[in-house]
């Protein structure tokens, strides 16, 4: 039962990680390489969900993205590290957000 209670707790998390990731492989493409950042802001949205949440991750994602302007000075710009140590979650190699130790 706890399981099951993990999976959806982490359930809106993974969405948004599916989202991203059809994003990033189908209309990123289209752009081409033009973030001023590293990562570039679809990544820097994905780690911020990974590692805080639906609802810090997408305000972490969408400042970036305020952020991220032809005027903007760019550079190296890492999610900053959760204040709570998540050892009991783990990424997949897909990126999905999964309970318990190990890889994917």
């Amino acid at each position: 039962m706890k399981r099951i209670g993990l999976f959806l707790w982490l359930l809106p998390r993974n969405i948004c990680v599916a989202v991203l990731r059809g994003y990033r492989a189908v209309i990123s493409p289209l752009y081409g390489d033009v973030c001023r950042y590293y990562p570039s802001c679809s990544a820097y949205a994905m780690g911020s969900i990974q590692q805080h949440g639906v609802i810090k991750g997408i305000a972490l994602g969408s400042w970036r993205i305020l952020r991220c302007h032809p005027w903007a000075r760019g550079g190296i710009d890492d999610v900053p590290e959760s204040r709570r140590h998540h050892d009991h979650y783990h990424l997949t190699r897909f990126g999905f957000v999964a309970a318990g130790h190990g890889k994917g």
